[in-house]
């Protein structure tokens, strides 16, 4: 069920059970969730500059809620998930967050999406001592909160590890890349890792033609192309959230300018893979639905719902990624601890999660090392054919797929 308010109340209630599955299910012995739901409280960017990748969240979101209920809830009571819409703004998630706690009363919380609203609902979960589980914190070392949790494997230095990674993929191409065009938004997580780039960068001895920051939101990339296409660099890399990419890409069409080779760090994955202009980009991830990644647990079943839900939804890109297993992960994470410890206590559920680490679609998670984090997982795709597949590390790309070069 659905119930919605004014727009930056927007409510979605799920709840309930999953119809013929939970059926199945409860002929095989497990017992229906029965009994006051136990609420989850959250807020993603339904709209604003992030609501492109915002939706990816929801629809894996509802289905992580829906097979939860189908096996026996938390505790043996249902879900209900109260979400909210924060608008991609970090101010109004914060307000959010305390409505939440403090009005709707919530039981449990988890993070929202992207960084710099992360940090917002982080400092009111940490005012009330509450677990706080997030799947999309690009800056692992502001994680300082003891109860937060990440759901995706960033590792804790991801502007060391990640650029490493993307920087090995270039060397292993016939021409490898001798200059690098850096651009970024100003979202602090993309910062983040656009100042890592150009310090490894610096450090493999590529010429850093162009670093240029722009402001988040910025819609209109004319002068922005012109600078890129003046540098003339080997590869472009772009800190890009949302439609960054698409809007770049265009602009600097206009200019009869093409990149050689062009990485995007967390662009919405669809009109990128769909557009003409997003031909054999690149770009960041942790999973794709393909081997080996479709021999996980829950994998093929989460690709398969995902699949129909976005395309219900008239979602662009309808394959899973990355971003919309982080929002699953998040929900196994709570599900594991909360049944593990069998309690709702969150200091608790921390303390498990701590010991116990949880098993996810992307592997098992740990979470004894700085900031709670575990071991870095990422890994660079490549749109082919209009899709996102895994090329590097090379063990992890599908049977037959290749690193194209142009």
């Amino acid at each position: 069920m659905t119930r919605i308010t004014r727009p930056w109340r927007r409510r979605h209630v799920l709840a309930g059970m999953a119809g013929a599955l939970s059926a199945g299910l409860a002929s095989a012995g497990r017992a229906a969730p029965s009994g006051q739901p136990v609420r989850v409280g959250s807020t993603l960017s339904l709209t604003g500059p992030l609501a492109q990748t915002g939706i990816v969240h929801k629809i894996a979101g509802e289905i992580a809620v829906e097979l939860i209920n189908s096996r026996n809830g938390l505790l043996g009571r249902p879900v209900e998930w109260v979400l909210l819409d924060d608008q991609s703004k970090p101010e109004v998630t914060r307000s959010l967050y305390e409505k939440l706690i403090t009005v709707d009363k919530v039981e449990l919380i988890t993070g929202p999406y992207a960084t710099a609203p992360i940090l917002s609902a982080m400092g009111v979960a940490q005012r009330y001592q509450k677990l706080f589980l997030q799947s999309s914190m690009g800056i692992p070392k502001h994680l300082t909160y003891e109860m937060a949790f990440p759901a995706t494997p960033f590792g804790p230095e991801p502007n060391k590890s990640y650029p490493k990674v993307v920087l090995d993929a270039m060397a292993g191409t016939p021409t490898p890349p001798k200059s690098i065009a850096i651009l970024t938004s100003k979202f602090p997580s993309a910062q983040f890792m656009a100042e890592g780039t150009r310090d490894v960068a610096k450090e493999r001895g590529l010429n850093v033609a162009l670093y240029l920051e722009y402001e988040f939101g910025t819609r209109d990339f004319g002068a922005i192309a012109a600078r890129v296409k003046d540098a003339n660099a080997d590869f472009l890399w772009l800190g890009a959230l949302g439609l960054d990419s698409n809007l770049l890409l265009e602009a600097m069409k206009k200019l009869d300018y093409t990149p050689k080779r062009h990485f995007h760090l967390y662009p919405a994955p669809g009109p990128l893979a769909l557009s003409p202009d997003g031909d054999l980009a690149l770009s960041s991830t942790f999973l794709e639905p393909a081997p080996p990644f479709t021999d996980r647990a829950d994998v093929p079943q989460l690709a398969a719902m995902y699949k129909e839900r976005a395309t219900k939804a008239n979602v662009p890109y309808a394959e899973l990624d990355a971003q919309g297993a982080g929002m699953y992960s998040q929900w196994q994470l709570l599900e594991q601890a909360v049944n593990g410890a069998k309690s709702l206590d969150d200091k608790v559920l921390a303390q498990w999660l701590k010991k116990n680490g949880a098993d996810t679609v992307f592997g098992k998670q740990r979470f004894d090392g700085a900031f709670n984090h575990g071991e870095p997982g990422q890994m660079v795709r490549q749109v082919q054919n209009k899709k996102w597949v895994v090329v590097w590390p090379t063990q992890f790309a599908p049977p037959g797929v290749k690193l194209i070069a142009p």
